[in-house]
């Protein structure tokens, strides 16, 4: 009876060393209160993978008139030592982006092309991928280019946005990877892909319907997080920090002072991580958060990493490792 008993026991331990072994472990987000060229390097070397193949940086390369816009300055070291061509799509609301060719003067004026190759991935055509959660959107119409890339380090900046009330690199993944056709989808949550309608108030995801938009956002950061079989790290750069996007070409001024570079694998970590930085913040005079907070709670800004974890596509616990 006592052996019986003894193995029972034993036999208990190992299951539940089985379980614990297949949970999978929390996620890592890297944290520096740097922000220069040396320290995105830094931070990019912590992460421990070392990318493969032809590697693709996506930024925001900034609309005309934006300021805010992460600099050539800053990111050379680390294109540099990936690498790396830059990669962007074209907008779909008009301005200085969403035609190639002023697009294409757009990335000029701002430096770009001058340090590194740049692909406008969408300039020529289109092509979809497939989604996992189909909720709102059966698949992603990303730029067509995207097929020849390896690897993918999603390089965003961190700070407010319009319509998702904050942009990080769940919005750089979703809306920064898709094409025109492709972000109209986006914000009409699956109505048109076609930009001249999709603002129109019966099909822009908005108000009543904003959570569709954030869900569509979600889903479509997952499917480029599939479609390269996880071969790609993400990096927010919290800096600039207005409650505008680099989208907007006359952006308020920012009222939060920098506060660092951050990164992981897991982007919903990540993006979680930066919006704690913010929320948890003993503003002052001269460095406030509650403007970005306000613009962020008006947008429903947060429900982004709830579906986003929901869905699969990473978790919003982590585990916070400073590397100054």
């Amino acid at each position: 009876m006592k052996k019986r008993t003894l193995m029972l026991t034993v036999m208990a331990c190992l299951l539940t060393l089985t379980s614990w072994a297949k949970k999978p472990s929390t996620p890592v987000v890297y944290f520096t209160k740097e922000i220069t060229p040396e320290a995105l390097v830094k931070i990019y070397k912590a992460l421990g993978v070392e990318p493969q193949g032809r590697v693709a940086v996506k930024i925001s390369t900034g609309e005309g008139g934006n300021t805010h816009y992460l600099k050539p300055t800053l990111i050379r070291n680390l294109v540099e030592q990936v690498n790396g061509t830059i990669v962007e799509c074209c907008t779909a609301y008009g301005g200085t982006r969403q035609d190639p060719k002023r697009h294409w003067q757009t990335i000029h004026e701002h430096g770009f092309d001058s340090i590194f190759a740049v692909d406008l991935m969408d300039e020529f055509g289109q092509i979809r991928i497939p989604m996992k959660d189909q909720k709102h959107l059966h698949y992603d119409i990303v730029g067509e280019h995207l097929a020849n890339y390896d690897f993918m380090i999603n390089l965003a900046h961190f700070k407010g946005h319009a319509m998702g009330g904050f942009g990080g690199v769940l919005k750089n993944a979703s809306i920064g990877v898709a094409s025109t056709s492709g972000k109209a989808y986006i914000h009409s949550a699956g109505k048109t892909d076609d930009a001249k309608l999709a603002w129109n108030k019966e099909y822009l995801a908005a108000g009543p319907t904003q959570d569709d938009f954030l869900e569509s956002m979600a889903a479509a950061a997952q499917a480029v997080h599939n479609y390269f079989g996880g071969k790609i790290i993400y990096i927010n750069v919290m800096n600039n920090m207005s409650v505008d996007c680099d989208c907007d070409g006359h952006p308020a001024k920012p009222e939060l002072q920098d506060m660092g570079i951050m990164a992981s694998l897991d982007p919903v970590a990540l993006d979680q991580a930066c919006l704690d930085k913010v929320f948890n913040y003993k503003g002052k005079p001269g460095d406030d958060n509650k403007p970005l907070i306000k613009r962020i709670n008006r947008q429903h800004g947060t429900y982004i990493t709830d579906y986003a974890e929901k869905i699969g596509l990473g978790k919003k616990t982590y585990t916070l490792i400073n590397i100054d």
